[in-house]
């Protein structure tokens, strides 16, 4: 099951990546198939208790603020990073940022939390052990976007993947993480983008 969930979540950014059309509509549809996916094996235990709420709203503010830094001094580590910046951000043109917005904040960022982690990396602790399947999950989490052919996206798929891995690793809340994804997702591509 987890070797089929990776190559579900490969084919599915591939295709979000790779083939020609509505960018949001597929990321949209390719991470309610992973979430689907996961689903069938597993269920999460979901509580948005106040404490995950809070956390979750403190955590995705400490993450944006990371990404504010790196934003700054990104050009100094990659020579082309303000291309690669603008690229990721060229790939919704187009659509409302409300439309974005609501997307990112009712599908993606919960919908990929429930595989990334709930699923995905709570399976490879439980397999290989906590730090083996921490990194493992994360490095998987990095790469479906190469799809992208975007350095920095590789990147930043890496810190957040990270981040939101260890968050796991320390409160086991797949609801805080995702509180945190999705107002992370929501801030950084829709309602105040770091350019």
């Amino acid at each position: 099951m987890i070797a089929g969930g990776i190559l579900l979540a490969f084919v599915c950014w591939g295709i979000t990546f790779g083939w020609i059309g509505y960018f949001w509509l597929k990321i949209g549809l390719s991470v309610l198939a992973v979430a689907a996916y996961s689903l069938i094996w597993q269920r999460p235990n979901l509580s948005f208790r106040p404490k995950s709420v809070i956390l979750g709203v403190l955590s995705a503010a400490v993450l944006y603020l990371v990404f504010v830094l790196g934003n700054a001094l990104a050009p100094f580590v990659v020579h082309e990073a303000t291309t690669e910046v603008g690229g990721i951000y060229g790939l919704g043109t187009g659509t409302s940022r409300v439309v974005v917005a609501l997307l990112l904040l009712f599908i993606t960022g919960p919908g990929e939390e429930i595989f990334w982690r709930g699923f995905l990396q709570s399976r490879m602790q439980s397999r290989w052990g906590v730090l083996p399947g921490y990194l493992t999950a994360t490095a998987v989490y990095a790469s479906v976007h190469v799809f992208s052919r975007n350095p920095v996206l590789v990147l930043a798929a890496l810190v957040a993947g990270a981040f939101w891995g260890a968050l796991y690793l320390w409160k086991r809340d797949v609801a805080l993480l995702i509180v945190s994804h999705s107002l992370w997702s929501a801030l950084i591509f829709a309602i105040a983008p770091v350019r």
